[in-house]
């Protein structure tokens, strides 16, 4: 089968080529599916694309006219699907149920001692081969208290980390997870775990109930030199109420690789422009806060995962079989 690959990064392209030889030809390009660029799936019957993509309506029926008849998804979010409109016209949609936790709680990790340990603050300084210690005074891990609020796959990773440092464990979900009771975690109510943790690391999916769940008040809760770790969704903090606790001169440091108003652009060429976006920009005047851009999942070992799925998503399609990763199956 003739693929198009979109979306496909440099270091993707190689992983993706090799990994759907020799049954599969697939083409990659650089840019997002949209409207502006679906032409260029014409004649393709599927398409593997990023979760940049635009697959509204227009566009789907836009790719049934040119042939496309699959559409995998290389991540587990589809939220820029329109799956209601995929179903009517036919299409097949699939994505990557799930990858590895450990990049994302690993890179979580790497904010908070990152920011606990004022290691870009040190690393200019060295550039100017200044070897003052003014202000890089840190804190000890060890004995101090983590609070894991989503205790999930990648909550439960981030946890054995905070364990392996000698940590207490409080979390918060709606539901217990065992696997993090038996790492000794103590599951508390959420105002509680933000007003005695040192650590907090936001690991729960966006929805209406954890919108801004990260608010002035519970900012108002958290300990002055609380270390705040964002590896999940923009929303689930108010950046304007964090903006106030900064300015305040409270939190010991914000790390995030999400942001409020950057859902879904992190990957565009546009994102550099909307960098000037006044709440963003106001971010990141403090040097309390560390903004990456969608990096945590961002390793060998999640990418070959994904686009081995994406492999199966596609021998799935041809053999007519559901599976975990289908979101709409083939029409009969």
């Amino acid at each position: 089968m003739d693929i198009l690959a979109t979306g496909v990064r440099r270091d993707e392209r190689p992983l993706l080529e090799r990994a759907f030889a020799p049954r599969h030809t697939v083409r990659c390009l650089e840019p997002f599916l949209t409207a502006d660029t679906v032409p260029l799936a014409v004649g393709y019957e599927a398409v593997c694309t990023s979760v940049n993509a635009t697959l509204d309506a227009p566009v789907l029926e836009a790719l049934v006219r040119g042939g496309t008849r699959l559409i995998t998804q290389r991540s587990t979010g589809y939220n820029n699907i329109d799956l209601d409109h995929a179903e009517r016209l036919g299409l097949t949609v699939a994505r990557v149920a799930a990858y590895p936790p450990h990049a994302v709680a690993e890179f979580a990790w790497t904010l908070a001692t990152a920011l606990n340990r004022r290691i870009t603050r040190a690393d200019r300084r060295s550039h100017d081969l200044d070897p003052r210690l003014d202000g890089l005074l840190g804190r000890d891990l060890h004995g101090r208290t983590v609070g894991v609020i989503g205790t999930g796959r990648i909550g439960t990773a981030f946890a054995a980390i905070g364990r392996g440092y000698g940590m207490r464990l409080l979390g918060w979900d709606i539901a217990v997870n065992p696997g993090c009771e038996e790492l000794g975690m103590e599951y508390v109510e959420l105002d509680r775990l933000c007003r005695e943790a040192d650590v907090i690391s936001l690991h729960v999916p966006l929805m209406p109930s954890t919108h801004h769940l990260v608010d002035a008040r519970r900012l108002a809760g958290m300990r002055d030199d609380v270390i705040l770790v964002n590896t999940g969704r923009g929303a689930l903090i108010d950046s304007t109420a964090l903006i106030e606790a900064l300015g305040e001169g409270r939190l010991g440091g914000v790390g995030m690789d999400v942001y409020e108003e950057q859902e879904g652009v992190f990957f565009h060429e546009e994102s550099l422009e909307v960098m000037t976006e006044e709440t963003l920009a106001r971010l990141l005047t403090f040097s309390r806060v560390l903004l990456t851009f969608h990096q945590a999942y961002f390793t060998l070992d999640v990418i070959e995962e994904i686009v081995a799925t994406s492999v199966r998503n596609v021998d799935d399609y041809l053999a007519g079989r559901i599976t975990e990763c289908t979101l709409v199956p083939k029409s009969p």
